[in-house]
Parts: C-alpha cells; sequence; structure tokens
C-alpha cells in the first residue's frame, strides 16, 4: 500500500532540523529562499547539498549561475526565515533590510547568519518536484551562536 502525502508530512515533522536560507545572485538580480532540505556530503572535499524546488527564482538563478550560499540561521532569525520562505507578505526583494554581503566569488549571504557557506554547483539530479544540487565550499565563516530549529511545524531553540 503506498504511502500518502499525508502520512509522509506527519511522519518527516519528526525530524529536527537547521534553518537556511539559500541564495543565488548574477550580478544584476538575487534571489533566495528559506530551505530545511540541507546536509553535509563529504569534508574532503568539502560538499553539501540542498534541495530546490524546480519551479523557485532561487533554482533557476543557481541553475544559471552554478554557485549558491547558505546561510545557517540563528535562533534570533525567525522573521528572516519567514522573509524569505515568503511568509511575510508578498515583497519583491527579500534583501531589503537584511544585512547582506558579498562572499569572495560574489554570491550573495547574509551576514549576520550563525554561518554562511559559498559553493560551486558539482552536480544536479532532478528528484520529484526538486532538483537536489551538491556544491562545492569555497569559502565560508562562522560565528559562535545558538542556531534556529525547525521541529513539529514550529521554530524551535535548543533546551526546549
Amino acid at each position: 500500500m503506498p504511502v500518502t502525502p499525508e502520512e509522509f508530512k506527519a511522519a518527516l515533522r519528526r525530524f529536527a532540523s537547521g534553518v537556511t536560507v539559500v541564495t543565488a545572485g548574477d550580478g544584476t538580480r538575487r534571489h533566495g529562499m528559506t530551505v530545511s532540505a540541507f546536509a553535509s556530503v563529504s569534508a574532503a572535499p568539502p560538499l553539501v547539498l540542498v534541495c530546490l524546488q524546480r519551479e523557485s527564482r532561487t533554482h533557476a538563478l543557481v541553475t544559471g549561475t552554478r554557485r549558491f550560499g547558505v546561510s545557517l540561521l540563528a535562533e534570533s532569525q525567525r522573521a528572516t526565515s519567514d522573509r524569505f520562505a515568503g511568509l511575510s507578505g508578498e515583497q519583491e526583494d527579500r534583501f531589503a533590510g537584511v544585512a547582506v554581503e558579498a562572499a569572495p566569488a560574489g554570491t550573495p549571504v547574509l551576514s549576520d547568519a550563525l554561518a554562511w557557506l559559498e559553493c560551486a554547483v558539482v552536480s544536479s539530479t532532478d528528484a520529484g518536484s526538486h532538483t537536489v544540487f551538491v556544491g562545492q565550499v569555497e569559502a565560508c565563516r562562522s560565528v559562535e551562536g545558538s542556531p534556529l530549529l525547525y521541529y513539529d511545524g514550529r521554530y524551535r531553540r535548543l533546551g526546549e
């Protein structure tokens, strides 16, 4: 018997994850989206993966530039997560009012994130409605702090 979408979603709500914003830009345009489908793949070479919905503007920019940034959000950045998820209203520029910097190769990343990674796409695979992009980390930065977590449909903090 096949798994229903409701059963699948209920099961995955039991997986706690960090919250990231994946960004891309081509010099004239930039976009970003909140993503929980992020994972480390390898330390040598340093590889990560992100899963992006194929219909998103961020997906189109990553496909075109073959680069992406991943900003790992701090627990104080719930509003940033909502903004990049499109939950704070329809805003053409999700970066408006958010501290942004260019990583060494020019990828936009969130300045006040707990950490950020700048990646070059080394492979991509279609998977259902998404594409799995594997990126080699070419630059990164991190600071001390507590992460923003997502579990059972809500933001969480360590120790809850």
